[in-house]
């Protein structure tokens, strides 16, 4: 195989980004709906639309998805970070860390100083740990699978045809 046919095989950076934060949104914000359903924590999923909207406003079905399309485009905005800095980092724990660094700047900072929720200390434990966690398998799932794809693809074979 010639090195222009092993260069037209490269996953395009930017398409992969948006279905890599795309799906993060769908599924871990799926996770998040089921969470706060079964009173894992009192944090819905439309906090990150919070300051905008009026809180009644996401207990109505159009809410529920316009909080998960805002946990949506907040995902790809992470993947996009994710891809720009740490993108070569192989091990499962650069996601899990990062999803902890993004857990720590929304629970601390930026969500009780926008009004998206109270602060760390006045919420309930089992709303701090479940939100924690899902954070955590969030971020592995971003880091996890823009880091295979970018560092395991000199390892790949090409599939002869048959």
């Amino acid at each position: 195989m010639s090195a222009h046919a092993k260069e037209k095989k490269k996953t395009n950076r930017g398409v992969f980004v948006l279905y890599i934060g795309f799906f993060a949104g769908l599924i871990w914000g799926a996770v998040k709906i089921f969470e706060n359903y079964f009173k894992f924590t009192s944090i819905g999923i439309g906090f990150m639309a919070e300051p905008f909207f009026k809180h009644d406003f996401f207990n109505t079905w159009l809410g529920l998805f316009i909080g998960w399309f805002m946990f949506t485009l907040f995902s790809i905005f992470a993947a996009s970070i994710y891809m720009m800095t740490l993108w070569r980092l192989r091990s499962a724990i650069w996601g899990l860390c990062y999803g902890a660094v993004w857990w720590a700047l929304l629970y601390f900072v930026i969500g009780p100083i926008t009004g998206m929720f109270y602060w760390v200390h006045e919420l309930e434990l089992t709303t701090v740990i479940s939100d924690f966690c899902l954070f955590l398998v969030w971020g592995m799932f971003i880091g996890y699978s823009i880091a295979i794809e970018y560092t395991d693809v000199p390892r790949r074979q090409a599939i002869p045809k048959s």
